[in-house]
């Protein structure tokens, strides 16, 4: 399934529930990761598409995990939607400044998700073919 690969990386059960379930549903393969430390290895060894990234994860901060994705550069480019439960601005900030393509505050819709997801990859592509 080329290009609709996600790696949910959200250590809140409900919040990956509804999100595997709205991208699912959209065509989308879902894998999960609840670990902050983890997370790395797991973009590593997948590959994924996309990455929705939360902000606060226990093992490592969501910023730090995309501190680290944005250094490599096999994963320069990857498209990155940073969710946060504080949707303050400097939340916004510190994402926008680590590489994120984009950033949702919690509670969102679904459909903001899935939105957001494909705008952001969709973003990725037509740079890639540019």
């Amino acid at each position: 399934m080329s290009g609709k690969h996600v790696l949910l990386i959200e250590d809140e059960p409900h919040i990956a529930e509804a999100i595997r379930f709205i991208l699912t549903r959209a065509g989308w393969e879902v894998s999960l990761e609840t670990s902050g430390a983890a997370a790395l290895g797991r973009i590593a060894d997948e590959g994924p598409d996309a990455v929705i990234l939360d902000l606060m994860l226990p093992g490592r901060s969501g910023l730090e995990i995309l501190t680290d994705l944005r250094a490599k550069p096999r994963f320069a480019d990857l498209p990155v939607l940073m969710l946060t439960a504080r949707g303050q601005g400097r939340d916004r900030e510190a994402a926008e400044r680590a590489g994120a393509s984009a950033f949702l505050a919690k509670p969102f819709a679904n459909g903001d998700v899935l939105a957001c997801l494909e705008a952001i990859v969709a973003r990725a592509h037509s740079v890639r073919s540019a």
